[in-house]
């Protein structure tokens, strides 16, 4: 067993002890393969804090501590490194209940992680962009129940929020809110990763995002965020539980299920919607904007949209139009639709007539639309769009979908234990994708697509599944 050992030029009364090797994959805050430096009370905490260096690692014994109003704790000037973090630990996961208007105050300082927190605060948690590489990690996070309170604030650039649960919020305000420096920029590279965001259950008509990856001002600033394997469960605030008003991001491998909110880019260019689950709520997935790829996601048992490709009130945004303008939608173009499983909803794919400005340009390939509400494909007005390799199949008419870009045919779907239809071996859907250039080298379930490719998110395959539908178990402070 290797140990090493870790020391202040303080103790200031701290006990120094020497902490072994985390095993890998348990749900320790300690970080692994560090030594951590324990202290008793928040006044210990402060002092040691404020002599850390790059590779500190500061343990709060376990316990329920209130924070002084007007003296939370300060985490300023401090330089950990991306390879030798400092590390602010509860003693175990969840052990350390952080109650009173503040906890953590960051400022100018980078490479600091938190770990382990109950946090019970009455103001926003801020990740100033005068900060940098920032880790919540492993932390519950049920703030005071405050209207218009949002609850987390990342401004800093390659920030990273994961294994963390955001729960029970029955106000206006958001959970966890990406931004950035001035009124137009984002922060770039942050990573949001295997939390679990429950029971929002906020009743205005929006307002209530678990996740809203910047706002109209900041959508032409490309963010590069990469929201992946998160699971949300009853999130019931607001139409979109993830929002996305920014460019450039990666939005997949989440878990959507029983939720009011689906995915929604509503301001943005080129972001990427691939691999995600949403299964038994009421909306799917909606885009605006320019650029986007949705592909290999499985949208099923809806009681609203599983996709809708939105027109505008204005064709595209642009620097330096109005406020007004820039609040507007901006009718989706050049969209590449692909590999899609739509199943069972109650609208399949639709178009939007409430505003005037029709989608150009997308393209809708070897996706799979199965349903037995209405029409299964529902378009407004569009202008010089792709169809080719769809398959449709239930009860639902073919609707407005071109003839000669479809087959009408059973896809032969096999529901598994997991939930999820997927192609059976003898399923027409096999081998029968139309694109001359694959835009995925893998399915929703994390195998091989190969050189001849399905029709829908699935791959046919005997291989391991990779990818399911996640539980609980795959997220929040006791995930892998």
């Amino acid at each position: 067993m290797d140990r090493r050992r870790f020391l202040t030029g303080a103790t200031l009364g701290a006990a120094l002890v020497t902490v072994p090797w985390v095993t890998a994959g348990t749900a320790s805050a300690k970080p692994q393969g560090l030594c951590a430096l324990n202290v008793s009370s928040l006044t210990e905490l402060q002092n040691a804090i404020n002599s850390a260096a790059a590779g500190a690692v500061i343990t709060l014994n376990n316990g329920t501590y209130t924070v002084p109003t007007g003296k939370p704790i300060s985490i300023k000037g401090r330089r950990g490194t991306k390879d030798q973090p400092i590390t602010i630990v509860a003693q175990s996961v969840g052990g350390v209940t952080l109650n009173g208007e503040q906890s953590f105050v960051f400022d100018d300082s980078t490479g600091v992680t938190i770990s382990g927190f109950k946090l019970r605060q009455s103001t926003t948690l801020e990740i100033p962009p005068n900060c940098s590489r920032i880790r919540l990690t492993r932390n519950d996070l049920q703030f005071a129940d405050i209207t218009d309170l949002h609850w987390v604030m990342v401004r800093a650039d390659y920030s990273k929020i994961d294994r963390n649960h955001f729960h029970h919020k029955t106000t206006l305000g958001v959970m966890l809110c990406i931004e950035g420096a001035d009124e137009d920029k984002m922060a770039v590279g942050v990573h949001v990763l295997r939390n679990y965001f429950s029971d929002h259950t906020f009743a205005g008509d929006n307002g209530g995002e678990p996740i809203r990856l910047g706002v109209s001002p900041r959508a032409l600033s490309t963010a590069g965020a990469t929201v992946e394997y998160n699971l949300f469960e009853r999130a019931n605030g607001d139409p979109e539980a993830i929002s996305v008003k920014s460019s450039g991001n990666f939005i997949r491998n989440n878990t959507i299920r029983n939720s009011l909110g689906g995915i929604v880019l509503r301001h943005g260019n080129k972001t990427v919607v691939e691999s995600n689950f949403i299964i038994g709520g009421k909306e799917g997935i909606r885009i605006y904007g320019n650029d986007h790829k949705i592909l290999n996601n499985y949208v099923a048992g809806l009681s609203s949209n599983a996709l809708v490709i939105g027109s505008g009130s204005v064709r595209d945004h642009f620097p330096g139009e109005s406020k007004e303008s820039r609040r507007g939608n901006d009718a989706a173009d050049r969209v590449l639709i692909a590999h899609n499983t739509l199943l069972n909803n109650n609208s399949t794919l639709s178009g939007e007539t409430k505003r005037t400005i029709e989608p150009r340009d997308c393209t809708i390939s070897d996706n799979l639309f199965v349903g037995s509400n209405g029409d299964l494909v529902s378009m407004s007005t569009t202008g010089n769009f792709t169809w080719s390799g769809n398959i449709l199949w239930g009860s639902g008419g073919n609707g407005n979908i071109p003839a000669g870009t479809f087959q009408r045919v059973d896809p032969k779907l096999v529901q598994a234990s997991d939930g999820v239809s997927r192609l059976a071996s003898n399923s027409p859907a096999i081998n029968a994708a139309t694109l001359s250039t694959a835009p995925v080298t893998v399915d929703i379930d994390g195998q091989a697509r190969g050189s001849q490719r399905d029709v829908g998110a699935d791959e046919y395959s005997t291989a391991a599944i990779a990818n399911r539908p996640l539980t609980t178990a795959d997220v929040g402070p006791a995930a892998p």
